[in-house]
């Protein structure tokens, strides 16, 4: 019997609304590293699967009617969540054909102005102390672009700066994103004595004919190198992989996962290659693997990192015990993240409302603005009725889902308000019936999209 097929959308909806849920500086969809594919499913589950009864758990206030409580602005939280800081670098050497991030390339002979940047991060992270005060910073993660262009005397410079002004838990995680095509061996520890504890690794393959067909700027032999720096120099590391790549086989993937694999890597992500708007890839498609062939290399990257004892947490990423992303993580469980640089979005959440900004896309007119009167482009209360589809999209994403009081913690709303979408979808078969969690079943994994729909009201 063929297996459900994911397709190209083992992720979740692309919708007019994606940007006002997104974490990712300029992006359209959630954090890319651990990035969100966004193509729609074109099938469906059987609509004749046997009814799974689901009852809503207790919220510990008065149970409202289905749907209630959805009017007007978000109802705000009880007590804020987990705050993580995302810092967005936007140049880079060369910009791929697949990436619609904020990023831009810089000219041959130029180098980012990294001290103008830097101070305006700096003015922007002031500016934006009121919103956050007392509040203590659990993960950085410093994103891109390239953010392995700058120097680590600017990237120390930016940390000092952070820890000066905001209070970071004891044992933060502190990821940085690097380019292979960047690696110079004193550099990559020079970003380790800056403070970078996490370094994640750009890879995407091994394979110097796919790199290039990419368009990325490294090699194989640079991708190995940065890998054995970064053992030898962080406390931990992470890997991307890409795979559906132009002209793949699935023996091609496997030597990927492979070589990968053998470096013992503290944590894999592992990427569906997606055709996005706006990209060159898009305006030029290249020749993909089939449906079924994709399907196949999700299968098998799903069987060679769990032989390599990689656990499979969330859809793109695999980690050892300990090792999970930690700042994606508040991601996926709809915590707060203070978004600073050219393009970054934040989420805040207050007593009486949850906020989501975007700061000036363009790094010119962002420079401009954090030095003189705000960066701040978009700042926008979210009504109630955005809320259920903004936490799905992040939290089925986790393999082992979220507690059902998650969902009331980190939005103010009642469980009973978004009852009849948790039935419908246990209806299906999607949604696990236990009223103590919200987690996709294996079907609804493979059927992410649908599920994920389901809670998007108009």
């Amino acid at each position: 019997m063929p297996r459900p097929r994911t397709g190209r959308a083992i992720a979740a909806v692309r919708c007019a609304r994606w940007s006002s849920a997104c974490a990712r500086a300029g992006s359209r969809r959630p954090a890319r590293h651990d990035r969100c594919h966004g193509h729609r499913l074109d099938r469906r589950p059987d609509r004749g699967l046997a009814v799974i009864p689901i009852r809503p758990a207790g919220s510990g206030g008065v149970l409202a009617a289905p749907g209630a409580g959805l009017a007007g602005a978000a109802p705000g939280v009880s007590e804020p969540p987990p705050l993580a800081l995302y810092v967005h670098l936007p140049w880079c050497i060369r910009k791929c054909p697949y990436c619609d991030f904020n990023s831009h390339e810089f000219r041959d002979g130029d180098s980012p102005p990294e001290d103008r940047y830097v101070d305006a991060l700096i003015a922007d992270l002031e500016s934006a102390l009121p919103s956050v005060w007392g509040r203590s910073v659990q993960t950085v993660f410093i994103g891109g672009g390239t953010p392995s262009l700058f120097s680590p005397e600017a990237i120390e410079r930016l940390l000092a700066a952070v820890r000066a002004r905001l209070r970071l838990a004891p044992g933060a995680e502190v990821t940085m994103e690097a380019n292979p095509g960047t690696f110079e061996a004193a550099r990559f520890r020079g970003y380790a004595q800056a403070g970078v504890t996490r370094l994640s690794i750009g890879v995407q393959s091994f394979s110097n004919d796919a790199l290039a067909a990419l368009g990325r700027i490294h090699d194989a032999g640079q991708a190995r190198r940065a890998i054995e720096t970064a053992i030898d120099a962080f406390e931990t590391f992470n890997i991307d992989l890409m795979y559906a790549l132009p002209g793949q086989s699935l023996d091609a993937l496997r030597a990927d996962l492979r070589e990968a694999l053998a470096f013992a890597p503290p944590h894999l992500s592992v990427y569906h290659l997606t055709l996005e708007p706006n990209t060159l890839f898009a305006r030029r498609p290249p020749p993909l693997p089939d449906d079924d062939l994709a399907a196949d290399m999700q299968a098998l990257v799903e069987d060679e990192t769990g032989a390599a004892g990689l656990r499979h947490y969330e859809v793109s990423a695999y980690a050892r015990e300990g090792h999970r992303c930690r700042h994606n993580l508040n991601y996926w469980q709809f915590g707060d993240y203070l978004g600073i640089g050219a393009g970054a979005h934040g989420k805040l959440s207050f007593h009486d409302r949850i906020v989501r900004e975007a700061r000036l896309r363009h790094p010119r007119a962002y420079m401009s603005g954090a030095l003189d009167s705000g960066a701040i482009e978009v700042s926008r209360t979210l009504a109630a009725a955005e809320l259920p589809f903004e936490f799905m999209l992040n939290a089925l994403r986790l393999l082992d889902g979220v507690p059902a009081a998650l969902f009331v913690e980190r939005t103010g709303l009642s469980l009973a308000a978004i009852s009849r979408e948790l039935q419908r979808a246990a209806d299906r078969g999607l949604l696990d019936p236990d009223p103590t969690v919200i987690r996709a079943t294996p079907l609804g994994m493979r059927f992410l999209n649908d599920l994920i729909e389901g809670f998007l009201r108009d």
